[in-house]
């Protein structure tokens, strides 16, 4: 690794042993925390956040779909989708942090059919109902995730789809290893929970969903815990 990224890298991990700020509103905190790691928190945490690509895979997303990204970061799952991008009908890229948004703008600018909102996921909702949601490693980031889940829920068409990827704690964790977690995470505003599942399951049919381990950049042996979900909104009664 070349030297000015490792000074890069040490530099996210001093802002990451300090933790988020505790004080101040939520896209205060969030543009506090972010802004001295926006440019380089792709590169970082592709070794933290796996399973994305594969959600986004087992989603599914269609041509001519209009889809909507629920904590959207800087926007690097357009990489991961791809090609497939100028052919969508609308995405819509939804996060609270200046910071990343700035990010995610620069990469967006390429498509016209792609917005990117400064706005908060367990609210804004599209002025029509669309085809498909996912949501990345941000239902950790947000207290009130479960807010997230019923308005992702509300925005979808009946058979529309939703794609979840994010850390928690395993039914099957050790307390001690659940524990750990839970404060190692905390530590920088990452809310682990071992519901998410449970929620998730109650308003959607289950297409797939899995539990697994990945690596942690710099902790060799360490792996954290994280779930892929995909899930269908059921026709309303009646069709």
């Amino acid at each position: 690794m070349p030297a000015a990224d490792l000074a890069a890298d040490l530099r996210t991990l001093w802002r990451m042993l300090r933790g988020q700020p505790r004080q101040g509103r939520m896209a205060e905190r969030l543009q506090a925390f972010y802004a001295p790691q926006a440019e380089r928190y792709d590169a970082f945490r592709a070794g933290l956040l796996h399973g994305r690509q594969e959600m986004l895979a087992r989603l599914a997303i269609a041509p001519g779909s209009k889809v909507v990204e629920l904590g959207c970061g800087t926007g690097s799952s357009l990489e991961f989708i791809g090609g497939t991008v100028g052919q969508l009908a609308s995405l819509s890229m939804i996060d609270l942090c200046p910071a990343l948004l700035a990010v995610a703008r620069r990469r967006a600018a390429e498509w016209p059919t792609v917005q990117v909102i400064e706005a908060d996921a367990t609210h804004w909702r599209p002025a029509q109902p669309v085809d498909f949601v996912f949501v990345s490693y941000a239902l950790t980031m947000i207290p009130q995730w479960a807010e997230v889940i019923d308005n992702a829920y509300a925005m979808l068409k009946p058979g529309g789809r939703l794609g979840v990827v994010d850390f928690h704690l395993p039914a099957s964790g050790s307390r001690l290893g659940n524990w750990f977690w839970r404060k190692w995470f905390g530590h920088d505003g990452v809310h682990l929970s071992g519901e998410h599942l449970t929620q998730l399951r109650r308003h959607f049919t289950v297409h797939f969903c899995a539990e697994r381990r990945a690596t942690v950049p710099y902790l060799p042996g360490v792996q954290a815990p994280y779930y892929l979900f995909v899930g269908e909104r059921p026709p309303a009664t009646g069709d």
